[in-house]
């Protein structure tokens, strides 16, 4: 029964439903909302907590908390170097093009409108002016909490939003709008998939997505199409 507690909280911290800092609700709350013991939510919390993705507060409440930065020596690149942005952009490849392809199999219907939101978010975000990082990122994370492997998301929370590159190269490699309207667009495919459950288009479209990021930064450096380093 925790697991159940834990996927949901999980994919609501992921959706942007719970953001950072954010307070969960209480514990009884969550044992009339899910008809659980006292103990299960216990459990689903500590769950929560061992993955870095809540904190108990004594007296106060359990917060949302930020991604966690990586241990020294792993995933530790130098972000703002154009360079790091590729070899990471190829990283993401490996893990989100097979994420969307799972989460077309997989994903419920409670998902499937989680996705939705995130990508309503991140329209709202660019017709609002901004840069759309965090809206982006929730978006991408929903869909691999939709896979129901919580490695992928995990591996996602663990990396931030260094998964979103231009939160990391700064002002230079701000996206104009007219960009971000593509990489709304981009988005739109792979949720079209995604609602079809066609697992191969939703990797196509992913792949799509990921592969004009690249083009996108390798143009920033100069590089030629096919450079990562």
């Amino acid at each position: 029964m925790a697991v159940a507690v834990v996927e949901a909280l999980r994919h609501r911290i992921a959706n942007g439903a719970l953001p950072v800092g954010s307070q969960l609700p209480t514990e009884q709350r969550l044992i009339e909302e899910f008809n659980v013991s006292r103990t299960v939510v216990r459990e689903a919390i500590a769950e929560l907590r061992a993955r870095g993705l809540v904190e108990p507060r004594q007296g106060v409440g359990v917060f949302v908390m930020p991604s966690s930065e990586p241990a020294p020596g792993l995933l530790s690149g130098d972000f703002t170097r154009l360079s790091e942005v590729l070899e990471l952009l190829e990283f993401r490849m490996g893990v989100e093009i097979e994420a969307a392809g799972l989460a077309a199999l997989r994903r419920s219907s409670r998902q499937e409108a989680e996705i939705l939101l995130a990508h309503e978010r991140v329209i709202a975000a660019v017709d609002g002016g901004g840069g759309a990082v965090d809206a982006d990122f929730a978006l991408h994370l929903a869909i691999a909490a939709a896979t129901n492997n919580h490695f992928y998301s995990d591996v996602l929370t663990y990396l931030g939003q260094r998964t979103i590159p231009r939160s990391r190269l700064g002002d230079s490699a701000e996206a104009t709008t007219a960009y971000l309207r593509k990489v709304i667009a981009e988005h739109a495919r792979i949720i079209e998939a995604i609602e079809r459950q066609d697992a191969d288009a939703a990797r196509l479209a992913m792949r799509h997505h990921l592969t004009e990021s690249q083009r996108r930064y390798r143009g920033l450096g100069g590089l030629p199409a096919d450079s990562i380093s």
